[in-house]
């Protein structure tokens, strides 16, 4: 039979959120004979993805006697009887192939060598048999119907569909809560979205110096959409994708997705001001402009001007505090949290704006 649909998913060590996701892709309103779920594994040396998936073809696979595998030089046999996994090879193994025409078929592919989750879906789209390639990431959970939404908005001359996201938040959110409901206004993300087959082969998928999962899906968008193919947008395609617990600090860690800020700027200077960011960072520059003069006073022995300096930079760095604290929780080791990390915040963004800039060799503010 044939298959229209490829769910591609791009997984980094996460097992636990990757196994949510899967449970949700084998519980589509979807008849399952006309999908199939690829598992494009970024870190398949831990195995942790491979002995899941290798589960999963086990549960789809209670009345097969055995499971075929497509032929590589890593590929070793996966034996089952009386639907038990009996041998799984310690080697790495290059593709999982369910054969069945009562269960979608479930692909593990390792990506071996890659560079982030750009050229991981690359392998995932390029090795799918659907016409259409939705992808979501591992730790979403889409719903029963987004299959079945998602495909119905492909009308005649439609490339693309992106679908909705929503992020349930927790009664006492944090900072990087809250920065995680910016996904429900973006468009075309790589955690809800569809496009024909035929267009990633035109456009050449993702570009892959987004080796971060970061802006590469936003490129992919923008250079669809300034070839003006004509792309929906499918209210009904809904995944959720739940905040998780960050380590300390995260927000100093997420600074450095300015570096590809860059490149995206670069590639498509209009649409980032439209999409992305309608200004620079006015306030991070104004912050480091205080700091710098009150250095400088006490530098040259100007205690006016290092006390202008300082007062500016308080006030505004004040100003950023009480700000990213709204709606947030009121938890003392939250409010330590981020009281220190915005007195670093604006240096690292602007650091990482500049590093940018030199890499890709554009003018970016």
């Amino acid at each position: 039979m044939t298959i229209l649909v490829t769910v591609v998913v791009s997984t980094f060590r996460r097992p636990q959120l990757l196994e949510q996701c899967l449970e949700a892709l084998f519980t589509q309103n979807f008849p399952p004979h006309a999908y199939e779920v690829i598992i494009v594994d970024d870190d398949p040396q831990t195995g942790e993805a491979r002995f899941l998936v290798a589960e999963w073809q086990q549960r789809l696979n209670e009345n097969l006697s055995f499971l075929n595998f497509q032929k590589t030089s890593e590929v070793w046999s996966v034996v089952t009887v009386s639907g038990r996994l009996v041998d799984l090879a310690i080697e790495p193994i290059h593709q999982i192939i369910q054969v069945s025409a009562t269960a979608p078929r479930l692909k593990y592919i390792p990506a071996h060598h890659t560079q982030g989750p750009a050229a991981a879906r690359n392998i995932g789209w390029r090795a799918a048999a659907g016409q259409i390639i939705a992808f979501t990431d591992d730790d979403c959970i889409p719903k029963p119907d987004w299959l079945a939404n998602g495909v119905s908005a492909f009308v005649e001359g439609v490339v693309g569909v992106s679908g909705r996201i929503l992020v349930p938040l927790p009664p006492d959110p944090t900072d990087n809560d809250l920065n995680a409901t910016g996904l429900e206004r973006s468009e075309f993300i790589t955690a809800n979205c569809f496009y024909r087959r035929s267009i990633l082969q035109e456009v050449g998928g993702f570009d892959e110096r987004f080796a971060a999962a970061w802006r590469e899906d936003s490129d992919l968008f923008f250079t669809i959409r300034k070839h003006n193919y004509a792309l929906a947008w499918a209210a009904g395609a809904i995944v959720l994708h739940p905040v998780r617990k960050e380590a300390w600090g995260a927000s100093l860690r997420q600074q450095r997705k300015a570096f590809y800020n860059a490149l995206l700027y670069k590639k498509h200077p209009d649409l980032y001001w439209r999409y992305i960011q309608p200004a620079p960072p006015w306030q991070y520059y104004l912050i480091l402009f205080g700091f710098s003069l009150a250095a400088a006073g006490l530098l040259f022995g100007q205690p006016f001007m290092a006390a202008a300096g300082f007062a500016f930079w308080a006030a505004l760095t004040v100003r950023f505090i009480i700000k990213r604290l709204e709606h947030t929780s009121r938890a003392p080791g939250h409010i330590l949290e981020i009281v220190l990390t915005s007195l670093i915040i604006p240096i690292l963004a602007i650091y990482w704006r500049l590093r940018g800039t030199l890499h890709w060799r554009v003018l970016f503010l």
